[in-house]
C-alpha cells in the first residue's frame, strides 16, 4: 500500500506523515530529506550547478534512511539539513532533471514491497501515480512560515519570520513553475487545507479516508 502526500514549504506533510505511518504500523519516507542530502552534497564538494557534471555525480549518490536518520553514501547528514544555506539552494538542486530521474529511482526502490507513507512535491503526480492513497496538504503561506520560524528559530536564531515567509514565497513560486516535475496537485488527491488544523486533526482526518476505503 502506497500513501502519498503531496504539498508546498511548511505545510506539515512531513510531520503528518510520520505520524499517520506510527499510526498505521508501515515505513515512512520523507523525500525532502532527499534532496536536501543531495544538496547538502553539492555544497560540500563546492559543486557549482553550472560547471558540475550532474550526471556523473548522480551516479556515485546513493542515500539510505533508517529511522529518520538520513544516510548520504553511508555518512550520517541528517544535521545538514536545515542549514539555512541547503534551504537557499535545494529548489535549484531539486529542479534538475538528473537529480530528479535519480531522487525518483532510489524512492521506487526503497518503497519496493512494503507498505509506506511517502511525502514530497511530486510523488502522487510522478513517482507514484497509482498510488492507493492521494493527498495534498496546503496551508496559508502565513500559517507555513510560523511552522517553519518555530521550527528552525532555536537552531538559528539570526533567522526572521519575515524572513521565512520570502523563502517560502520564493519557494512556492520556483516549486510550481519549475519544467521537470512541478508541484502540483494529482487529480485524483484529496486536498486537506491544515491552516486552522493541529496536527492530531491532520492525522486523524488521512486515517479516517483511509480506513473508510478499506
Amino acid at each position: 500500500m502506497i500513501i502519498a502526500i503531496d504539498g508546498p514549504a511548511g505545510s506539515g506533510k512531513s510531520t503528518t506523515s510520520k505520524l499517520v505511518a506510527k499510526k498505521l504500523g508501515i515505513a515512512h519516507l520523507d523525500t525532502g530529506s532527499m534532496y536536501r542530502a543531495v544538496t547538502a552534497y553539492f555544497i560540500d564538494n563546492n559543486y557549482s550547478i553550472k560547471n558540475a557534471d550532474i550526471d556523473a555525480i548522480m551516479k556515485f549518490i546513493d542515500i539510505e534512511i533508517s529511522n529518520e536518520v538520513v544516510f548520504l553514501n553511508g555518512e550520517d547528514v541528517t544535521n545538514k539539513l536545515r542549514d539555512q544555506k541547503v534551504s537557499s539552494l535545494v529548489s535549484d538542486i531539486s529542479s534538475l532533471q538528473k537529480v530528479r530521474s535519480k531522487m525518483v529511482e532510489l524512492q521506487r526502490k526503497i518503497s519496493l514491497n512494503k507498505s509506506i507513507v511517502i511525502d514530497g512535491r511530486d510523488i502522487g503526480t510522478v513517482v507514484f501515480p497509482g498510488a492507493e492513497f492521494k493527498f495534498f496538504i496546503t496551508a496559508s503561506i502565513e500559517a507555513r512560515a510560523s511552522r517553519r520560524f518555530d521550527e528552525l528559530k532555536t537552531l538559528n536564531p539570526d533567522i526572521t519570520l519575515d524572513g521565512i515567509l520570502k523563502q517560502i514565497e520564493r519557494r512556492d513560486h520556483y516549486d510550481s513553475t519549475r519544467a521537470n516535475s512541478p508541484l502540483k496537485k494529482a487529480l485524483d488527491a484529496i486536498i486537506i487545507d491544515t491552516t486552522r488544523l493541529s496536527i492530531d486533526e491532520q492525522v486523524n482526518m488521512i486515517l479516517e479516508t483511509i480506513n473508510n476505503k478499506q
